[in-house]
């Protein structure tokens, strides 16, 4: 019984491993995608993750800043979040890889609570999914 019980210790701990590594997707399809899911899958929990930390609002409908421009501000906005770093670690590095710029301004003026936060990054970055697939298509 013990081998059986270390066994799938072991295992339960590599899958733990595994999914705790951010996707290696490459398309910006996929990353938005993955983006959109991740939130999803945290709003579905009974709690985000660090759901009280505060971080700047970025007005994701800001019609005066392109889409790389806001995609920069929530990953800088994400990148202060130090308690449950591994949580949104994924999202960061997306973010990163779409927006490609190495900085950008973000105020810190306005908070918001990352519970908060979360829900406005899906819509905008499902937002984008859908102009890329109706671009794609036609």
């Amino acid at each position: 019984m013990l081998p059986v019980l270390k066994a799938a210790l072991t295992l339960l701990s590599l899958l733990q491993l595994i999914s705790g590594r951010p996707p290696m997707t490459t398309s910006p399809k996929l990353k938005l995608s993955e983006i959109t899911h991740r939130i999803q899958q945290l709003n579905s929990g009974v709690q985000v993750p660090c759901n009280d930390t505060r971080v700047a609002q970025v007005v994701f409908t800001d019609r005066k800043l392109s889409e790389q421009e806001l995609l920069c501000q929530a990953a800088t906005a994400l990148t202060k979040v130090t308690r449950c770093r591994k949580d949104y670690e994924p999202f960061i590095i997306n973010l990163q890889s779409l927006h490609g710029k190495t900085n950008c301004s973000l105020s810190n003026e306005n908070e918001i609570y990352l519970r908060n936060f979360l829900p406005e990054l899906g819509n905008f970055t499902q937002g984008m999914y859908r102009r890329l697939a109706k671009s794609a298509a036609q």
